[in-house]
């Protein structure tokens, strides 16, 4: 991987590649650590139709995802995207297409629209503690990502559609997740093929299924939306995808597929790591209990909670930031590149897969201190210099052209959540740290959130 400026990628001996690069591709966290430790933030491995590059530093990060969009591909040879939901998807579109799909749903998550999901995400999250409460076993612990998973997949599905699908969202949570498993799953078990009775078709099947609910919403919001409506603000974002008028029918369905998996898949894990530390660390549930109290208020006085609420929660935004600066979504993101490409001292040729991983950024010792300590507190009083350092060491979401879409939405259910179950449970995590994590496209961890679950015990 060499040209006659370019300094050469690093690698590991040829007879300790396909080692790695299993691990890389199935649970990458261990692997990025070693290739790392042993090879830089730019390290290549596997050779011609499988050539690897991984990318790991803050800078190197940066300059890769600041790219123009047209040095890349996203509809690369290992892309599960368009079977789960669709070949229109954005998540795996280039180019005119990619554009005009990423502007209909940028503009559907507006501000005033994100605003005013606020007390929904609330509401709903006081309805899956009366749940969690009610259906709790005494003395026994509870797994608390399902528990958060289904409470996000019922936002996701009001602010996607409103109250149109509400009656099915169990039913399109099943069928997710079924997709999950099979995105978990290693690649060399998602080759295509045409068999039937194999996960694969089961997989097709719910795609077909989510297909014909997501076809009757579509013409529902067409019979129902005024396109005099205030194109910024009214309605769900169905509404604002189907107003807009650049979208066809099908390519609405492959954008809503993408944001229902996108917006509660990754967003679950990231809740389950959220409760993991937060619980782990005694006093910091106990703070943000204390932090919520002031902001939402005594039960008896609360109004309802709108943006003044989200930004006043503060301990609990850090507490969200620092959780994912650990524990990111995803390991690492994919993009193949189109052309030749440099990384600093490296060319990069066309055709690499290029795997950036916002987990060892997050995890830069030149960047954080003691890095792989949790402590929320390492946001507070930066000033402008440490404010810049700390930005080009976040992303969990991704950056520039590609960045995640809905990640002001992620954060906002996160922050919401977090303060309000500490606001009303008394949790007990069932180890002394979290576990380690599982999984290529969405990081889990191993073994779930298995918590013991009380109401709050008031103190007089």
């Amino acid at each position: 991987m060499t040209d006659h400026a370019g300094l050469a990628i690093p690698r590991p001996q040829r007879r300790h590649q396909p080692r790695l690069i299993r691990r890389l591709l199935q649970t990458p966290q261990t692997a990025l650590d070693e290739l790392n430790e042993a090879f830089g933030p730019v390290c290549g491995l596997g050779a011609g139709p499988l050539r690897i590059v991984v990318v790991g530093s803050p800078k190197s990060v940066r300059e890769l995802l600041m790219q123009p969009n047209d040095r890349f591909r996203w509809d690369t040879r290992l892309s599960p995207f368009p079977f789960v939901v669709g070949k229109q998807t954005m998540i795996a579109s280039d180019g005119p297409d990619h554009r005009r799909r990423r502007g209909a749903v940028q503009q559907a998550f507006g501000r005033r629209r994100l605003n005013r999901w606020i007390p929904m995400i609330v509401e709903r999250t006081d309805a899956a503690i009366d749940e969690l409460l009610a259906a709790c076993p005494a003395g026994s612990p509870i797994d608390l990502y399902p528990a958060g998973r289904r409470l996000l997949i019922e936002i996701v599905v009001r602010a996607l559609f409103g109250q149109r699908l509400v009656e099915h969202t169990a039913e399109i949570d099943s069928r997710f997740a079924n997709s999950q498993r099979y995105l978990s799953s290693p690649l060399y078990r998602q080759i295509p093929h045409p068999f039937p009775f194999t996960r694969r078709a089961a997989v097709r099947r719910d795609r077909d299924a989510l297909d014909a609910l997501i076809d009757t919403a579509i013409a529902s919001s067409r019979r129902h939306t005024s396109p005099n409506a205030d194109r910024d603000d009214d309605g769900d974002v169905l509404d604002a995808l189907v107003r807009r008028g650049d979208l066809s029918d099908a390519e609405i369905r492959d954008q809503v597929k993408s944001l229902i998996g996108a917006g509660y898949d990754t967003t679950a894990s990231s809740l389950a790591w959220i409760l993991w530390e937060a619980t782990t660390h005694p006093t910091l549930w106990t703070r943000l209990r204390d932090e919520a109290d002031v902001v939402f208020g005594p039960p008896s006085t609360q109004r309802e909670p709108d943006e003044r609420t989200l930004a006043a929660l503060d301990l609990a935004n850090r507490t969200m930031r620092e959780t994912l600066r650990l524990h990111p979504a995803s390991g690492v993101g994919a993009r193949e590149a189109a052309s030749d490409i440099r990384l600093g001292a490296h060319s990069v040729p066309k055709g690499t897969l290029v795997l950036w991983s916002p987990y060892l950024v997050g995890r830069d010792p030149d960047t954080w201190a003691d890095a792989t300590h949790f402590d929320p507190d390492r946001f507070l009083d930066l000033n402008e210099t440490q404010r810049a350092i700390t930005d080009d060491g976040w992303v969990p979401f991704g950056r520039g052209p590609r960045m995640c879409v809905g990640f002001a939405l992620a954060q906002m259910e996160l922050t919401l959540i977090i303060a309000r179950l500490a606001q009303r449970l008394d949790l007990t995590p069932t180890a002394p740290r979290p576990p380690e994590p599982a999984g290529l496209i969405v990081s889990l961890p191993i073994g779930g959130a298995p918590m013991y679950v009380s109401s709050r015990c008031i103190r007089p």
